[in-house]
């Protein structure tokens, strides 16, 4: 990695030298820019129907989709949502958009009616793709506001557009755009450090650089070829799994098989049957593989990589689950969906492996700078000492939509991402994560938001003040609990409060315990003290 000082700054780059990016190519044409060497091979394999797409079928079918998308009056600048498991019609949509220049917001199909809708008002979808099963989350705003909703099943609900209009347009009707890279592409939802959840900007150059900070180079990172067979069980809504296995294992050819939902016998039994040997996984999945008295039944020889990202992955978890992939190498990355996403990456995965520790989450990716700084004075820090964790580079978001200040708040005047995360960097150039200073709690590695579940506890008029905190749990890393203040006289139980809740929330957001308190500690200009909290927490409250 080597340091440079300018002035007085520590910054940390790659041990892999940089390499050229196309940055100028459209997200699609990146992707396929390669196409004609695996033309003819696997691109998409459906994990519940064994149903085959080639490249050229994806390729092909993505452009029918974009001209589809047109002609029901999507225009470039535009946003679609997907409201969809893993399917390949997720691939479809999503590339389709990228042709005609226009944007997909992504959100998470069990997400409650009410958070459905916070997603669409928000980003301002024109368009809403899903299934029927979800149809009745969004059909009357749809209705009422001209918002088109089509559906991937084989008989769509009466009033909605049947995904084989898209899939059945005629390619060369497409319209002719020209695509900035600046061009917004993708448009997550993320907390970020602070807040409510923010639409994540991330634009064409942003998406081309980090899938090939990733895997482009003579010696990638992340070493994956057109051999390879990617387990997609992750869900594409999460943008590790849209970056680091859909558009990653779309630009050096591998099969991508898709998995709608994890469930460890399908699981284990795709592995063993498509001989999968890249494995992107999350910690409670590694936790399931590492306790289920079933993973020995199955050949998993294939194996050869196991990457865990979206949330720290323990020591001992990493340990008990090399026993169970004893031909894989096994390491994390660490990403920020506002970093777009991956920061680091170990490089165990890379072409020419070097040899890690365990607990670390990589090194910096190559292209890009990191560096290290002190909490109350900003000064940057060097090796071995821990402070927030800031990366500089083309792949980071173009800011949050319609929001300045909280961009501001995150991206400083030099083009540095503030993630919110503490660590520090060894004297190998590993990076270490110890702690958080955002208020984002990570379930699963899915975020959930404290501001919006506090916002949700003091609309109730029993509770007159409330906070919420992480609370530590081995199954899903950490979940959400609540410091609630009654209103006078109420006697407000904690199953009421959780059940107000969870009527309100998906499931992951739902309040895991309720302590009663007098008062909610608070700083002089009425931030809520949440470290306070959490030490509480740890001493047993």
């Amino acid at each position: 990695m080597g340091t440079i000082t300018k002035q007085e700054e520590i910054i940390f780059r790659s041990k892999l030298p940089d390499i050229y990016i196309p940055k100028h190519l459209p997200l699609h044409s990146y992707c396929f820019e390669n196409i004609s060497k695996f033309s003819s091979r696997p691109c998409l394999i459906d994990g519940s129907t064994d149903e085959v797409y080639t490249y050229k079928d994806v390729e092909l079918t993505s452009r029918k989709v974009g001209s589809g998308l047109s002609k029901l009056g999507i225009n470039q600048g535009d946003t679609i949502m997907l409201l969809l498991p893993n399917s390949p019609h997720f691939v479809f949509a999503f590339l389709g958009a990228s042709y005609i220049g226009a944007v997909s917001t992504m959100a998470n199909p069990f997400f409650t009616p009410a958070e459905v809708l916070k997603q669409v008002k928000a980003s301002n979808a024109k368009l809403i793709i899903t299934q029927a099963c979800y149809v009745d989350k969004v059909r009357d705003f749809a209705q009422e506001n001209g918002i088109t909703v089509v559906c991937i099943d084989s008989t769509p609900p009466e009033g909605c557009h049947h995904f084989s209009e898209l899939t059945s347009a005629d390619e060369r009707d497409i319209p002719a755009v020209k695509i900035h890279p600046e061009d917004v592409v993708a448009l997550p939802y993320s907390s970020g450090t602070t807040g409510l959840p923010k639409g994540v900007m991330l634009t064409h150059k942003g998406l081309v650089t980090s899938v090939a900070q990733q895997v482009d180079g003579e010696n990638p990172n992340l070493y994956i070829h057109m051999e390879d067979v990617m387990l997609c069980v992750m869900p594409l809504f999460h943008i590790y799994s849209l970056n680091s296995v859909l558009l990653c294992g779309l630009r050096v050819g591998a099969s991508i098989l898709i998995m709608k939902k994890f469930d460890i016998v399908p699981f284990l039994e795709l592995i063993q049957k498509y001989k999968v040997t890249i494995g992107p996984f999350v910690p409670p999945i590694v936790l399931a593989i590492a306790k289920s008295p079933v993973v020995d039944k199955y050949d998993l020889s294939s194996v050869r990589t196991v990457m865990s990202g979206a949330a720290p992955l323990g020591r001992e978890l990493e340990d008990a689950v090399r026993i169970k992939f004893p031909s894989a190498k096994l390491g994390q990355g660490y990403g920020m969906t506002e970093a777009g996403p991956v920061l680091a990456m170990c490089l165990a995965f890379a072409k020419e492996p070097l040899e890690i520790k365990s607990g670390a989450c990589g090194t910096v990716v190559r292209n890009a700078e990191m560096k290290i700084v002190d909490t109350e004075t900003g000064i940057s820090l060097g090796r071995n000492q821990a402070g927030e964790i800031c990366i500089r580079g083309d792949q980071i978001m173009k800011g949050y939509l319609n929001d300045p200040e909280s961009t501001e708040k995150t991206i400083d005047k030099e083009g540095w991402l503030h993630t919110g995360d503490i660590g520090f960097i060894d004297a190998d150039d590993e990076l270490f994560i110890v702690d958080r200073l955002k208020e984002i709690i990570k379930y699963k590695g899915f975020q959930v938001a404290p501001a919006e579940l506090e916002a949700i506890l003091l609309n109730h008029p029993s509770i007159s003040d409330a906070a919420v905190v992480p609370m530590k749990d081995e199954a899903a890393g950490e979940v959400p609990v609540a410091f609630v203040v009654r209103s006078n006289g109420s006697a407000i139980s904690e199953d009421e409060i959780k059940q107000f809740v969870s009527k309100q929330v998906i499931f992951y957001k739902r309040i895991n315990r309720v302590f009663f308190i007098d008062a909610v500690p608070k700083s002089p200009s009425g931030k809520i003290l949440r470290k306070d909290l959490r030490a509480r927490l740890a001493a047993g409250v």
